[in-house]
Formats: structure tokens, C-alpha cells, sequence
């Protein structure tokens, strides 16, 4: 097996590791990375999505997010052993989750898609690279307010792109899909993902 520079980790939503986690994990690894896509749920079902309020209770009730950040942490710590840059990438839950990794010096780059929980930690100050990236019809939060509120804060690692899709604008699976936005977005992640290798190549060299 081909042995790479970078290792990532998926974070998945609150359904846990389905479908939509499945085809990102295939997707991304075409990128040159390893990704690994740990089951905060700790067991081998996922949710489907007409179980929205079911999943979201346990996730909040069983799991939660500081205990997310500790367990994806945990992988971080292990992988930081076996590869030179290792980074995160959520979605929704996952999402924030990843934010609130990249406030210490543990993991290198942060991607978060759609993670509106973020406007419960904006004073979160990015410790390594990150691109956050938004859809602007969320129906829980105002998202050009919460990315006015993360500009203003001036983060010197942070880049925001924001879309006119809905939350899941990404998933295949979703109702929410929307494959051009989709595309556009997993390019930006792909230039980002580049920019990381090839950072990681020179300081190599």
C-alpha cells in the first residue's frame, strides 16, 4: 500500500458514518492523503437522515461536542506518530467539532463544511490553516452575520467561502444537493489540500 505525507481525518455528522461519509472518504483519498473516518457513535449504525431528531438528540445527550474534540484529538495524537501533517475535516457537527481542534497546536490544517454551531465559538482563535465553508440557507443560523462576526476577528489562518445552497448543499444523499455548488466547494477543499502537500514536500526538501 502507498504510503502518504498527510493523513486526514472525517468527521462525520450526527447520523454517523453513512453513505454521504463513505463517498467523501473515497473522494478524498484521490487527493494523494490517508483518511480515516473514526465512529464518535461507537457503534457499527448509522442514522438515516428521516431520523434527524432521533440522531440529533443522541449526538447531544451521548456524545457531545468537547467529547467529540477529545476523541478526534486522541487520532490526532496517534497519526501525528506515523505521518509528517495530519489534519481534520467535519461536517455540520463534525464541522464545529473541527473548529474547536484547531485551537491548539495538535493538528495542522482544519476544514469545516457547514458547521453552524461555530457562532457558539467564534472566540476560537485558529491555531493552524483553515477554511470554513458555508451555506448561506441555514435555517438555524444567519450565516452572513456569523461570517461577518469571524472576519471581523481578522484570523490570520482562517479562509471562508460561503455558497448559495442549503445546509448538506455537499451530500449526494441529501435532498439538499446541489452538485455545481458541490463541485465548486470540494475544489476550493482540493486547492487546500494541495497547498498542504506541497508545503509539506518543501519543508522536506
Amino acid at each position: 500500500m502507498e504510503k502518504y505525507d498527510i493523513a486526514i481525518i472525517l468527521v462525520h455528522e450526527i447520523y454517523g458514518v453513512n453513505e454521504h461519509m463513505q463517498s467523501m472518504k473515497e473522494r478524498l483519498s484521490k487527493l494523494g492523503i490517508d483518511v480515516m473516518c473514526p465512529n464518535l457513535l461507537h457503534n457499527e449504525i448509522s442514522y438515516s437522515y428521516a431520523e434527524e431528531e432521533h440522531a440529533y438528540k443522541n449526538f447531544i445527550q451521548n456524545i457531545g461536542f468537547e467529547n467529540g474534540v477529545l476523541q478526534i484529538n486522541q487520532v490526532i495524537l496517534k497519526l501525528k506518530q506515523q505521518y509528517r501533517k495530519v489534519g481534520v475535516i467535519g461536517f455540520s457537527v463534525g464541522a464545529t467539532i473541527s473548529w474547536l481542534c484547531g485551537r491548539n497546536n495538535i493538528c495542522d490544517f482544519i476544514i469545516g463544511c457547514y458547521g453552524s454551531r461555530i457562532r457558539n465559538h467564534i472566540e476560537v482563535k485558529p491555531a493552524c490553516p483553515t477554511l470554513l465553508i458555508f451555506a448561506n440557507e441555514e435555517k438555524s443560523c444567519d450565516v452572513p452575520k456569523l461570517v461577518d462576526m469571524l472576519e471581523e476577528k481578522r484570523y490570520s489562518f482562517l479562509e471562508i467561502k460561503r455558497f448559495d445552497g442549503s445546509h448538506g448543499f455537499m451530500n449526494p444523499f441529501s435532498s439538499h444537493y446541489n452538485k455545481l455548488l458541490a463541485n465548486q466547494a470540494l475544489q476550493h477543499i482540493s486547492k487546500f489540500v494541495q497547498k498542504q502537500l506541497s508545503e509539506s514536500f518543501l519543508s522536506d526538501s
